[in-house]
């Protein structure tokens, strides 16, 4: 393996880690307030769809990846709601997003492109941009001329941690996540905390399906997301709740697929099902042996039901 051969391979597991990483770092920021968020995997699914429809009829991919946001965070107020206000189970309102997000993307697809559940290719002026392109180096092009959208992820990253550890407003959503009842009694609104961390969550859940539709391939299809919102979770779960642990574990990820992807254009006489499987499997295996280590923020999953929820 040679030196452009290798900044191929980790240039593709930056492009393969954004999408999981801004789904992971949402899904981290609603559990940081209590609110477990497993349905990432149905944001990120009308999340792509949304960004590829806005996308291939606007051709301002820009708003596309925007629309994609707020696809999710839509979603996301639908969890914060049951979750939040009703008190409702918040793994099963998850799942239920999960099964009403690709149902409807694919519902969505058929009616805006005539009962199709791929939409049309998004002409290659109206991806999301690369960037730092113009290096003859293809070593340097490999692995810096990466989409917008790993930028943003990896930006998200720093921006995130400043928030939750440098300021008043992310330490109360980490004193809710923890403690909520002792945070009220210092005047933070448990609600207003979960409603916002738990939207959010579902913004970064749809804009990293939007840069999955985007950027990373220009259409949605069915089978784009294919679980990719679950192994987000695991990057939590990996990341001990923390957006540089988050970082981790989505590259750990990406390089896995990365390396899938090489072996596939091989010449290795290996079934490509057994090597579409190593992302997962190498990602369940990080989550057998960190799970132990990691350490959720102790009113996660709990309802806290409190006057100003009513």
């Amino acid at each position: 393996m040679n030196w452009v051969m290798l900044s191929l391979i980790l240039g593709n597991t930056l492009s393969n880690a954004a999408p999981v990483l801004m789904a992971g770092l949402g899904g981290m920021m609603s559990e940081k307030s209590g609110v477990i968020n497993i349905g990432l995997e149905g944001m990120m699914t009308i999340g792509a769809l949304v960004g590829a429809v806005v996308g291939y009829y606007l051709g301002k991919p820009w708003l596309a990846f925007l629309c994609g946001g707020l696809a999710g965070a839509f979603f996301g107020l639908i969890h914060a709601i049951i979750s939040v206000s009703l008190g409702g189970d918040q793994t099963i309102s998850g799942i239920a997003i999960n099964t009403l997000g690709p149902g409807l993307a694919l519902f969505l697809a058929r009616m805006f492109f005539d009962g199709a559940t791929q939409t049309p290719s998004i002409d290659l002026k109206n991806k999301i941009p690369r960037l730092f392109r113009g290096s003859e180096n293809q070593v340097m092009q490999n692995l810096f001329g990466q989409y917008a959208t790993v930028y943003i992820a990896l930006i998200m990253v720093l921006v995130l941690y400043l928030f939750l550890y440098k300021t008043k407003w992310g330490l109360r959503v980490i004193a809710v996540g923890e403690h909520p009842k002792a945070a009220e009694t210092l005047n933070i609104s448990v609600t207003k905390t979960r409603y916002w961390s738990v939207i959010f969550s579902g913004f970064m859940a749809g804009l990293g399906g939007a840069s999955m539709s985007l950027a990373v391939v220009s259409s949605f299809s069915q089978s784009l997301i294919a679980g990719q919102g679950y192994i987000a979770l695991v990057t939590v779960i990996f990341g001990n709740w923390r957006p540089q642990g988050v970082l981790i574990g989505s590259l750990f990820f990406g390089l896995a697929q990365s390396i899938a992807t090489y072996l596939g254009g091989s010449s290795i006489n290996v079934p490509i099902e057994f090597i579409s499987m190593i992302p997962y499997i190498a990602t369940l295996l990080i989550l057998i042996i960190f799970q132990r280590k990691s350490k959720a923020p102790k009113a996660s999953g709990k309802a806290y039901l409190t006057v100003d929820n009513l």
